[in-house]
C-alpha cells in the first residue's frame, strides 16, 4: 500500500482537477454576482472573464499533466519520456498563465498580478529545468536497462 502521504496528493489533484472544472464553468455566474458588490468587475466583466477563463484553463492543464505524471509515480515508472514531455508542457502552460496574467496590468495594476506573473515565470523555468533533469534521467536509465 502506498503510504498516505502520497494517496493525499493523489486525491488532492483529483480534489483540484475537478473543482478547477467547476469554478471556469461557473466563473461568468460568479463575477456577475460579485460584481454587485464590486465595481472593478462589473466594470471589467467580460476582459475579467477572458482572463481568468483562460488562466483557469491553463491551470486546469497543469494539473491535468500532474496527475498524469503522478500516476507514473504511483506505478513506480515515473523516468519515462512521457514526464519529460509532460514537464515540457507544464513549463508552456506557466509561462501562458504569465503572459495571460500580465494583460490583467493594463486593467488594474496591483502587487498581486505582478506576483503572480513572477510566480508563474519562476514555475515555467522550473519545469523547463526539471524536464532537461528527467531528459538526463531517462536516458541513463534506458543504457542501463540496455546493459543489463
Amino acid at each position: 500500500m502506498k503510504d498516505k502521504l502520497t494517496l493525499f496528493t493523489k486525491y488532492l489533484l483529483d480534489f483540484m482537477f475537478f473543482t478547477g472544472i467547476i469554478v471556469i464553468v461557473t466563473l461568468p455566474l460568479s463575477f456577475r454576482f460579485y460584481g454587485r458588490y464590486n465595481t472593478y468587475f462589473k466594470e471589467n466583466y467580460y476582459s475579467l472573464c477572458v482572463i481568468f477563463m483562460l488562466s483557469g484553463v491553463f491551470a486546469i492543464l497543469i494539473i491535468q499533466q500532474l496527475r498524469k505524471m503522478f500516476m507514473t509515480v504511483l506505478n513506480d515508472d515515473c523516468f519515462v519520456r512521457e514526464n519529460v514531455v509532460r514537464l515540457e508542457k507544464m513549463s508552456i502552460y506557466s509561462f501562458f498563465i504569465a503572459v495571460i496574467t500580465a494583460c490583467r496590468l493594463f486593467i488594474y495594476l496591483t502587487p498581486a498580478v505582478l506576483i503572480i506573473i513572477l510566480v508563474f515565470v519562476i514555475a515555467g523555468l522550473f519545469s523547463k529545468v526539471l524536464a532537461g533533469v528527467f531528459d538526463k534521467a531517462v536516458t541513463y536509465k534506458l543504457e542501463n536497462d540496455l546493459t543489463i
